[in-house]
């Protein structure tokens, strides 16, 4: 029980920490931030196929499922949010000749 709470404490102070250090984050470092946070994406994606991939109950191959997908979402997610946000850096005369290809 005690190792809960202090688990529980951890996350909720780890909560905390994240979103101080999120909201002190210029605009102009959101892109390159949100690009390395895509590729730590991908390593917590490859870990939890592994971990799903060695699973021998049931309810843990549902849960690695589970976390195999929302993973993929989120990395998938970042990168459109990634290129939207280049996008928004590109000028008129950029934007128009790529509309063009």
């Amino acid at each position: 029980m005690t190792e809960s709470i202090a688990l529980l404490t951890i996350f909720v102070l780890a909560a905390f920490v994240g979103v101080e250090v999120i909201s002190k984050v210029s605009s102009t470092l959101h892109t390159p931030l949100m690009s390395g946070a895509n590729a730590i994406h991908g390593v917590i994606l490859v870990g939890a196929i592994i971990v799903t991939g060695q699973a021998e109950s049931t309810l843990v191959v549902i849960v690695g499922l589970l976390a195999v997908v929302l993973a993929t979402v989120n990395m998938v997610g970042g990168f459109v949010v990634t290129d939207r946000m280049l996008e928004m850096f590109k000028g008129p005369a950029a934007r128009k000749k790529e509309l063009h290809k």
